[in-house]
């Protein structure tokens, strides 16, 4: 049906590359892309497809893209590169008349700021071009828009109160580790926090604000109130939103570390001079922490995402709870992976999927929610993150 290609063979870009070989139907040409070329070999040796082809590339340059694009004339680019590259991915895609995926937002390297704009300004050029961009396609962002897509279509007639909770139960048994790309993930925590009521957006302190929620087959947890970026485009998508906020679940022995690692320093994003070498120290700290890669052996326990939803059908107030459990060692032995990657993993691959089956295919910038929910629900169920349904419960929100 048609060819792909990965960019990116990391965590995520491996669990990619796994679900995409399992469907060859669909996927009936895969190369694999990064700077490392030896890391893209060493996922096609662990898959066991010698078909699946392999490159290196620069994924900050526009032009070595493009003459990668040009020489494979991909249907498709899954990009599981850097949120610092997305823009130049988009650019090559342009270029070369090739579709685009991603799994989060861009964002610049010198500030830590999660936001659309710079991607959604390339709505007309992708229309113009007829080509098709998909944005955050992921677990969240993606599977949280589209489970609120879901809702929206067949249990609300409006959605008023939006809350994504997100749960990681397992243990690394590390001192310290982060669950995808250390830089991306202490940027995310630690700065401000953010959420939407009544038409505004509030600021909070990192961390500010927190409570205990349950999770299914997991207890009760510590929540904390983060910034995510589905929550800009779900806002927009659905104006009946009257509050949206993202929740996620840290121990407190990760966040003493991380107290730490801003305390000295370690979290900066600038420039300093080390014996005359200008080095940015939580990329130093990024080297020296266990890569996320290497977690999933020793990895056991769950994971549980899902979107809270309290609104209006028929009139009357009801409550719906849709969410996904992925146990580590499940993941891992499927893929080599822990359950952070693959529930960021397999979103990619179904959602390159909508698009070659000629589904989610619409010249244009769009975000998941903006497609039909209902085929990509069906294939989660089929691809290894099934969901679960809970009406009218205690949302605890």
């Amino acid at each position: 049906m048609g060819k792909v290609l990965i960019i990116g063979a990391g965590g995520v870009g491996t669990v990619v590359a796994h679900k995409v070989a399992q469907n060859p139907e669909v996927f009936t040409e895969i190369m694999i892309a990064s700077r490392t070329k030896a890391k893209c070999d060493a996922v096609v040796k662990a898959i066991g497809n010698p078909n699946i082809q392999t490159a290196q590339v620069d994924a900050d340059k526009v032009d070595e893209l493009v003459a990668l694009f040009e020489s494979f004339r991909p249907e498709i680019v899954i990009n599981v590169a850097l949120p610092y590259q997305d823009l130049t991915i988009m650019e090559a895609c342009l270029k070369t008349g090739v579709n685009y995926l991603d799994t989060a937002n861009y964002e610049p390297k010198d500030v830590a700021h999660f936001e659309y704009s710079w991607q959604w300004a390339y709505k007309k050029r992708f229309e113009e071009a007829g080509l098709t961009a998909i944005l955050g396609c992921g677990f969240d962002p993606g599977v949280s828009g589209v489970y609120t897509a879901y809702a929206a279509k067949h249990h609300f007639d409006e959605i008023q109160y939006l809350d994504i909770v997100d749960c990681n139960a397992g243990n690394h048994h590390k001192a310290f580790a982060t669950n995808f790309n250390p830089e991306i993930n202490i940027r995310e925590i630690t700065q401000n926090g953010r959420y939407y009521e009544n038409g505004q957006w509030i600021t909070t302190q990192p961390l500010e604000i927190h409570k205990p929620l349950t999770y299914p087959n997991i207890g009760p947890r510590e929540s904390y109130l983060l910034y995510h970026e589905e929550l800009e485009s779900l806002v927009k998508n659905f104006p009946t939103i009257k509050r949206a906020r993202f929740w996620m679940t840290f121990g407190q022995e990760y966040l003493t570390h991380l107290r730490v690692i801003q305390d000295i320093g370690m979290a900066r994003i600038d420039e300093v001079d080390y014996n005359g070498v200008k080095i940015v120290p939580l990329q130093f700290l990024k080297a020296v922490l266990p890569n996320p890669q290497d977690l999933g052996k020793n990895y056991d326990g769950e994971t549980s995402i899902g979107c809270r939803i309290r609104g209006l059908k028929d009139g009357k107030e009801h409550t719906y709870y849709i969410y996904n459990n992925c146990s580590h060692q499940a993941a891992y032995k499927e893929t080599g992976m822990q359950g952070v990657s693959y529930t960021t993993g397999v979103p990619a691959m179904i959602g390159a999927m909508m698009f070659l089956k000629g589904i989610w295919k619409k010249p244009g910038v769009w975000n998941v929610e903006e497609f039909d929910p209902d085929p990509f629900m069906e294939q989660l169920n089929k691809q290894g993150l099934p969901w679960h349904e809970v009406m009218d419960g205690d949302l605890e929100l």
